[in-house]
């Protein structure tokens, strides 16, 4: 279903968003939870399907869900 997954920056925006929002949250330290805040935002831009996958219906959001329901939280 993927054509093109996300580069290393990625992980950087996704470490530095999740940081973030720790932060906002008043927090010094990054959860599982400030991850999911901003996974889809920093994700959608920068996962390009396949024809296949796009002719099926499939969005990246739909893409990202599946992944992340694969990945167990701590």
């Amino acid at each position: 279903m993927i054509l093109y997954g996300a580069s290393p920056r990625a992980t950087i925006a996704l470490d530095r968003c999740a940081r973030i929002n720790a932060w906002i949250d008043g927090r010094d330290f990054v959860t599982p939870e400030d991850i999911h805040a901003v996974l889809y935002d920093i994700l959608r831009h920068r996962i390009i399907l396949s024809f296949e996958a796009q002719a099926e219906g499939i969005t990246t959001d739909d893409v990202i869900q599946k992944i992340v329901q694969n990945v167990p939280l701590p």
